[in-house]
């Protein structure tokens, strides 16, 4: 298991990219958060293995149907705690 801080900047607020993440999180088995940053994008930390994040992050770049994304960054982090579920923090 490896774990990933991803950024996302675009019109990604406003639009339902939250609840959006946490549906296609849950439904490929990614565990972790999301929540809106200050500075108008989205912030992911994503728990799984490097096929199923790669998917994740694949389905991130299309997002809602309002949403515009214009740049995914992600980082491999420490593994500090082991989630048990996808989760939108506010």
């Amino acid at each position: 298991m490896i774990q990933y801080e991803i950024k996302i900047t675009g019109r990604v607020q406003g639009v339902g990219f939250r609840y959006f993440a946490r549906l296609k999180a849950s439904e490929i088995g990614i565990n972790g958060w999301v929540k809106n940053s200050r500075d108008g994008g989205v912030l992911i930390v994503a728990q799984g293995n490097e096929t199923d994040i790669n998917t994740f992050i694949d389905y991130l770049q299309i997002g809602p149907t309002r949403a515009r994304v214009n740049k995914i960054s992600k980082y491999k982090i420490e593994l500090l705690n082991d989630f048990d579920n996808f989760s939108v923090k506010y």
